[in-house]
């Protein structure tokens, strides 16, 4: 730090002190705690032990202060002189409540207590905070790993085999870490360092170049969408200006409308939308942003209808001025031929409309759907019959502008109702994962046909009668005779869904027992995506009715040049089909020498798929949501080979955001031995996977900065997860110049 930085950390860390202190200029441990924000009360009173210099019980603003300069000005020495007495807990800690319960789980006898560390680590206190770091990182590992990752480290560090690690012996292990060591403190507490200033860009991110190359066909279709809006305005202002200014800014808002709202049907044409997805349109228009956009329209729409009666309002009360014989509510709630409409009554339907739209868009936000109420939003959004009805009856030209979208959007419906109801589907197994993912097996039906990525519409009478929620189809289309969907529990249905299936006894469940040969095909087809770790699986027969497929940006993956795939969560669904497609390719091209039997895999790109390199991100909170894919995973790397040429065409990447990073004190003897054991087995602990799971989140600025240096191709990122992500990922992929596509339906 410089020395104004300094003086602004001392004052930061004083006025944080004082207000956390009691009465007595003192924090005490609870208060300690608290501050700390560690979750595992071991490393917190570990902490407070070493800070508390005089053993009082209590911590002075002095000794506070004299801490923390060691771990945030001190040296490397220092820092790693303050993470060796972390880990030497015999001195005085070795009373504490914790260590106890630990070393009497395993049956290790406690040594005599010490007024200060021995000087050295034996493996009992070695595996009673690894132990600790498990738990910060919110890991979960049989007692037996916990054995092998102790003995692992252990080996390592103990280089003169003398029963423990000394002071040298650690320094001596972490040299082969230099970032870790440079970066060397706690990083639990936000109070230990004032917040960072702003980073101010020179040029707002709009201003700059890549923003207008990656947003190109966005920007295009916006800028037209505006100027058309506007010249129609303009067109129907002009041919009524001579009634009044009220009035012609109603016309002009009218003729807008009457626009906008056969526009709206035209993007939720989801058919005739995947369909334009395979035709050079697709490089043209911003189909992946259709929902983005009808989203927008919906609020031009509530705008423009509330400028259009606010103007006819202003109207009537003129007219009413005028007349003298007429109230302003005489126009507004009764039918007056001349006014416009059928009958006279369009004052009255434009009320209506007013009133519908409010409420659609009211139940459309974010708050409402993702909130666990997704049935306000569906039902409240089935009043677009009532809006387009009150629409042809209130204006007499919208039906021009209706005409040839409306019977798309007709048409679309009745082919989705013949589709759903000429022949219902069943689930025929369902697995109940304990991160409350609910697998679905969904036989397939004979000529349905589609692409890596795509999602459909699911319907199941026994949870909700008239209710279709978007699920994206994680099975490959190669996989002939089911669907696979997973389902996380989120809202009000897939809840309902989940509690279902968890019932002891279903109405719906197959009587007759399955042949010995059907149920072993079955089990072996779970075993490509089951860990087998606390799952309910059943067989059963419960009917259901699906809509699609439908398209989505992630069909763009086979015809790019170097992908990245990015999933947080259960966002990995869409990638799942596609890693899986991947996989069957590679089984259609794998070759082998009929004399040594040496196999190998042909180069993948075809007409089809043009992919040179996929990388393939998966960012999970904690350890459980690991169990969705992780057998499919497996597979993966199984059948690729492990060097082919060019390198290795799908990379892997793995992170678990509750886990604390390699150069935190609570967490570094815990990733350094993941790492000795992940190097000596060929398996990550966390996973089973041979790619080891990185702690905390990417580095975008690494992780692109090293897609960039492959220069495998032209780079296309492809996310699904949340839209707070998306943002981040997006600054980061118009700063590298990569182009980004986010799943949307």
């Amino acid at each position: 730090m410089s020395v104004a930085e300094d003086a602004e950390w001392l004052r930061w860390v004083t006025k944080q002190f004082r207000s956390i202190v009691g009465e007595d200029k003192e924090i005490d441990l609870e208060e300690f705690k608290t501050a700390l924000q560690v979750k595992e009360s071991f490393f917190a009173e570990r902490f407070f032990t070493l800070f508390d210099a005089d053993g009082s019980g209590t911590i002075s603003l002095e000794e506070l202060l004299k801490a923390l300069s060691l771990l945030i000005h001190g040296n490397e020495m220092d820092k790693l002189r303050f993470l060796f007495q972390v880990y030497d807990v015999d001195g005085k800690m070795m009373k504490n409540r914790f260590i106890c319960l630990y070393l009497n789980k395993w049956h290790i006898e406690v040594p005599a207590l010490t007024s200060a560390g021995s000087g050295s680590i034996d493996p009992d206190e070695l595996r009673v905070v690894l132990g600790w770091c498990l738990r910060e990182s919110a890991i979960a590992l049989p007692e037996e790993r916990l054995g092998d990752l102790t003995l692992a480290l252990f080996e390592a560090a103990d280089k003169d085999h003398s029963g423990s690690i000394t002071f040298e012996e650690l320094r001596e292990e972490l040299e082969g870490f230099p970032e870790v060591l440079e970066n060397l403190t706690i990083s639990a507490a936000s109070w230990l360092k004032p917040p960072p200033p702003a980073e101010r860009s020179c040029r707002p991110r709009y201003l700059t170049r890549a923003y207008w190359h990656n947003h190109r066909s966005k920007l295009a279709f916006l800028g037209g969408y505006a100027s058309l809006n506007l010249l129609l305005f303009i067109l129907a202002a002009l041919q009524h200006i001579g009634l009044g200014k009220w009035l012609a800014v109603a016309r002009g808002c009218g003729q807008c409308l009457n626009f906008n709202c056969a526009f709206l049907a035209v993007l939720m044409l989801r058919r005739c939308l995947t369909w334009l997805r395979a035709t050079p349109v697709a490089k043209v228009l911003p189909l992946d942003q259709h929902v983005v956009f009808h989203q927008l329209v919906g609020y031009v729409v509530l705008m423009l209808a509330a400028i259009h009666t606010g103007a006819h309002i202003a109207n009537f009360s003129r007219l009413a001025r005028q007349d003298g014989r007429h109230a302003l509510a005489e126009y507004l709630l009764s039918a007056r031929p001349g006014v416009g409409g059928l009958g006279g009554t369009a004052s009255q339907t434009g009320l209506v409309l007013q009133g519908l739209l409010a409420a659609m868009l009211a139940f459309s936000s974010p708050c409402i759907r993702r909130s666990g109420h997704f049935e306000v939003f569906y039902w409240t959004h089935l009043s677009y019959i009532s809006v387009w009805t009150l629409l042809i009856l209130h204006g007499p030209h919208f039906w021009k502008w209706f005409a040839v979208p409306g019977c798309l959007f007709v048409l679309e419906k009745v082919v989705g109702l013949v589709w759903r109801r000429a022949g219902g589907l069943r689930i025929v197994e369902v697995n109940l994962l304990p991160s409350k993912v609910t697998h679905l097996v969904i036989e397939r039906p004979q000529f349905f046909h589609y692409k890596p990525g795509d999602y459909i519409y699911l319907n199941i009478p026994a949870i909700a009668t008239y209710e279709w929620h978007p699920f994206t189809i994680s099975s490959a289309p190669e996989q002939q005779e089911t669907l696979w969907l997973h389902i996380r529990s989120l809202g009000q249905w897939t809840n309902k869904l989940y509690e279902y299936f968890q019932q002891p006894e279903l109405p719906s469940l197959e009587l007759k027992p399955l042949s010995r040969s059907l149920r072993e095909k079955r089990c072996q087809r779970w075993e490509q995506v089951s860990t087998g770790l606390g799952e309910t699986h059943r067989f059963c027969s419960i009917k259901c009715y699906i809509d699609g497929p439908y398209g989505t940006p992630t069909r763009r993956i086979f015809t790019s040049e170097h992908a990245v795939l990015i999933g947080a969560g259960i966002g990995i669904t869409p990638f799942a089909s596609i890693l899986q497609s991947i996989m069957y390719r590679y089984r259609r091209r794998k070759q082998s020498c009929p004399s040594c039997h040496y196999s190998w895999c042909e180069d993948l790109r075809d007409e089809e798929m043009t992919l040179r390199k996929v990388d393939f991100i998966w960012i999970n909170r904690d350890q459980k949501h690991f169990e969705w894919f992780v057998s499919l995973l497996t597979k993966l790397e199984m059948e690729q080979a492990e060097q082919e040429p060019g390198g290795r065409f799908l990379e892997m990447h793995m992170y678990m955001t509750s886990a604390l990073s390699k150069n935190d004190m609570k967490a570094i003897g815990l990733q350094m031995a993941l790492d000795l054991l992940a190097a000596k087995e060929q398996r990550d602990s966390i996973t089973g996977l041979r790619t080891r799971t990185q702690p905390g989140r990417p580095d975008w600025s690494k992780v692109f900065g090293k897609v960039a240096e492959e220069k495998r191709g032209k780079v296309q990122v492809f996310f699904c997860g949340s839209p707070a992500l998306a943002k981040v990922i997006k600054a980061h992929c118009e700063r590298f110049g990569f182009q980004f596509f986010k799943e949307n339906f």
